[in-house]
């Protein structure tokens, strides 16, 4: 009988104890492994998700790269100058015919967005005499030779000698590096 209770607990209980273990060792360390499995493929996926979105971005900065060069060349420029530069040219083209300009002027005061605006920048006003159809097109190429360029103020009247010409004053606001 001694020997029963040795045998039955020796022989039946702690192996089925140790089988229990082993077991539940064994579930425990699957839930783990699946767990960071999960854990590791939810980073994986957002890593992958990150790095579509970085070279979509580096690949926009390679295409804007140009346009931020010719935009730092731009605002290097002197601004006077530039824009009668391109109002020459302006004036060579088919439009000259009907658009002339009738004044320049640097001013020495701030005015509009750039009184308040820590960007250095300058004013200038400018006077043309043409038809409005002209007009429209040599201030649009004007702005896209020089996009620094932003308008401040417009005043149009008619010319009292010639009813389809019209006399403009606008300031621009160049924005310099």
């Amino acid at each position: 009988m001694y020997y029963r209770q040795s045998i039955l607990f020796f022989g039946l209980i702690i192996p089925l104890l140790i089988a229990g273990l082993v077991v539940g060792g064994a579930f425990y360390a699957r839930h783990n492994v699946a767990e960071s499995f999960s854990t590791k493929e939810k980073q994986f996926k957002l890593y992958e998700q990150n790095k579509r979105s970085a070279d979509a971005l580096d690949k926009d900065l390679v295409t804007k790269r140009d346009h931020v060069k010719r935009w730092k060349s731009l605002l290097a420029e002197e601004t006077k100058s530039q824009v009668n530069n391109h109002i020459r040219k302006i004036q060579d083209s088919p439009l000259g015919k009907e658009f002339q300009q009738t004044s320049t002027e640097s001013l020495n005061s701030q005015g509009g967005f750039a009184s308040v605006s820590a960007q250095k920048s300058s004013q200038i006003r400018l006077g043309f005499r043409g038809t409005y159809r002209a007009l429209q097109r040599a201030f649009l190429d004007l702005e896209t030779r020089m996009p620094q360029l932003q308008m401040q103020e417009i005043k149009i009247d008619a010319n009292a000698t010639q009813a389809s010409m019209n006399n403009v004053d606008v300031t621009y606001t160049a924005w310099e590096n």
